[in-house]
């Protein structure tokens, strides 16, 4: 039987099964085949030939067929593969894809506005693992503590579709499919739907510079999905640039898009971003950036970069010869923290010191490595940030990747001193850039993060070789002591100690305290909400002791000194930073060291003898009452 073709009807996407008045129009790109059809498994069961197009595509028109229904894609009379824009993938992604009408979902949201660059707090969450029960559903359970606390958007790792039980998403061949195991398409809707009720946006990390090494067939329709033209760090890279790129490059863009459009989604978090080769006049990235504008419409929306080697570029406007990104992560600030809170510098920790010019710098500036030759790589790192703001860099303590990269997927709250961790919280909480917490750090969270996926045969033996490969670049880890301990990242048990334990968001009180009480103040505080807007400066004050002051327009100051040695005494320091406000004084607002927090107190303010607690941060504030014209 032969679909209906007459012309390519309108349609929301160039490839995929979409669902019409009249029945279900299937499209695919599919240039090495002489000859495609569809297989309806259940709806309209049958046999239906696709009509060739101009460029290598196949469409055609199978009346009556609804949303539900199951097919596969029949290669030249030979096997039959899942729909490589499939939206649905209820067995996995080797079985039957399956049609999905998402006008069929009731939104509730349409008051909501999306996202500015300003103000953003994000949490990064793994959905298999967030709750016990690794759902769509269950996660949405969560959302309204979240946004008490003070978050303002979740960032999801990814959903699409992978092979195996648990893993984290990573690896997905299904671009366009939710993961089955966390839910249907609707049930992410409802996530977001959910999420925006409460006051929360959602952004979702999605993996554009390669796909996965068990369930993707897209070289099956197309070897030209791909290059050999560069090396890529997981596998062959897409093509953007090369040969035949054009279907390449939309099937990325349309997903950009159809995440923002069809889930209401506020945002991209575009994974490792220097994997994406392309040498044409319009980079795929900006491609990205203005489809997945146009499909928000009147909304708002971030588009957040990972990117190693820190080119501060992505997050210029392209009229400035950028690609016109919202906000980039920034490494160089977690290196630095991280050395500061345990004192190991190994690995790519190396040409970080912990230094306190060193978190001042990336207060002020971004990125600690803007051309400088790094020696861990051997070779210049990073680009100018001059004229950047703050906000732009996406700052952090923890995120999947470096709590997974300690020896036992250990919180940062279990390799430092509880004083030191506090102090460092306050600093990555009232900063200037954006502040991103992950999963379970807010409560101190006993549940360690770890790598974990699941293959079979020899990707698991290569998955486990790999990992191990990587970790020995720590030379703690690849002592004779750890070597052996690392964990199986194909063991279920390994991905089962990373579920969050429910319990502790409320057993936990003093960490909580802590981040609702920073977070309050980041949105409360006036001057503190500015992010550095009205001028930021820092000061060295002793070998492990700093200060960062935010200007206010009319001298209403804040001023946050964080300590992360022993007890030190500023009265008399020659600092102007430290200087209260004109004819007035300073107040105490904040203390880490307050035992609501677990700490141990902090001496009253004496300008005679301003004394700041060992492993501490202080915020001050001008006193009531002070002359500040």
């Amino acid at each position: 039987m032969r679909a209906r073709s007459g012309g390519t009807p309108p349609r929301r996407l160039a490839a995929g099964a979409e669902v019409l008045p009249d029945g279900v129009h299937f499209r695919v790109w599919a240039p090495a085949c002489a000859r495609l059809e569809v297989i309806v498994e259940s709806g309209a069961p049958g046999l239906y030939a696709l009509a060739p197009e101009p460029g290598g595509w196949f469409s055609g028109l199978v009346r009556g067929l609804a949303a539900g229904a199951r097919y596969r894609y029949r290669l030249d009379g030979g096997d039959a593969l899942p729909d490589p824009a499939s939206r649905r993938q209820p067995e996995g992604p080797h079985g039957a894809s399956e049609v999905v009408d998402p006008n069929a979902f009731r939104w509730t949201d349409a008051e909501w506005k999306g996202l500015a660059p300003e103000g953003q707090v994000l949490y990064e969450l793994h959905v298999g693992t967030f709750t016990p029960e690794g759902t769509f559903e269950a996660a949405s359970r969560e959302l309204l503590a979240l946004a008490r606390l003070g978050i303002t958007a979740v960032e999801v790792m990814p959903v699409a579709e992978f092979s195996g039980a648990f893993g984290w998403g990573y690896d997905g061949v299904d671009p366009y499919a939710p993961s089955h195991l966390y839910g249907s398409p609707d049930d992410l809707r409802r996530f977001v739907d959910r999420a925006h009720a409460v006051g929360l946006g959602v952004l979702l990390d999605v993996v554009y510079n390669h796909f996965g090494p068990d369930g993707c067939y897209l070289a099956r329709y197309s070897p030209a999905y791909f290059t050999k033209r560069y090396a890529g760090e997981w596998g062959d890279p897409l093509n953007f640039d090369g040969e035949d790129a054009g279907p390449a490059r939309a099937f990325v863009a349309d997903n950009a898009a159809y995440w923002i459009s069809e889930f209401h989604l506020d945002g991209l978090r575009l994974d490792a971003t220097q994997s994406l080769f392309d040498a044409s006049d319009e980079h795929i990235l900006s491609v990205i950036a203005a489809r997945a504008r146009d499909a928000a419409g009147p909304r708002r929306i971030l588009l957040v970069a990972e990117n190693e080697p820190q080119d501060a570029r992505l997050v210029r406007p392209r009229e400035a010869g950028g690609r016109g990104l919202d906000l980039a992560w920034n490494d160089d600030f977690h290196h630095s923290a991280v050395v500061a809170a345990t004192g190991r510098r190994e690995a790519y920790y190396a040409d970080h010191a912990g230094t306190p010019q060193e978190l001042i710098s990336a207060a002020k500036h971004g990125y600690l490595f803007q051309g400088q030759h790094y020696r861990w790589q051997g070779k210049r790192r990073g680009r100018p940030t001059r004229g950047i703001p703050p906000r732009a860099f996406v700052a952090y303590l923890e995120n999947h990747d470096q709590v997974a990269n300690s020896a036992r997927g250990e919180r940062l709250h279990e390799r430092t001193d509880p004083g030191r961790w506090r102090a460092l919280t306050t600093l990555l909480l009232l900063g200037p850039w954006t502040p991103l917490l992950f999963q379970g750090e807010e409560h101190a969270s006993s549940r360690p993060f770890l790598y974990f996926a699941d293959q079979a045969g020899e990707l698991a033996h290569g998955v486990r070789e790999g990992r191990a490969a990587f970790l020995r670049q720590f030379q703690g880890i690849d002592g004779p002591d750890m070597r052996d301990r690392v964990p199986d990242p194909g063991a279920r048990a390994t991905f089962e100690r990373c579920r969050l334990e429910a319990t502790e968001r409320s057993a936990h009180r003093e960490p909580v305290a802590l981040h609702r009480d920073l977070l309050d103040l980041r949105r409360s505080d006036p001057v503190l909400r500015a992010q550095g807007a009205d001028g930021l400066d820092g000061a060295v004050l002793a070998a492990e002791a700093f200060c960062l002051r935010f200007s206010s327009p009319r001298g209403r100051d804040r001023l946050l000194v964080v300590n992360l040695g022993a007890g030190v005494e500023l009265a008399g320091a020659a600092e102007p930073l430290l200087a209260p406000p004109e004819d007035g004084a300073w107040r105490l607002v904040f203390s880490s060291e307050d035992p609501r927090y677990g700490g141990s107190g902090t001496p009253a303010l004496d300008e005679t003898r301003f004394r700041v607690p060992g492993h501490s941060a202080l915020l001050l504030a001008p006193a009531p009452g002070a002359d500040l014209g």
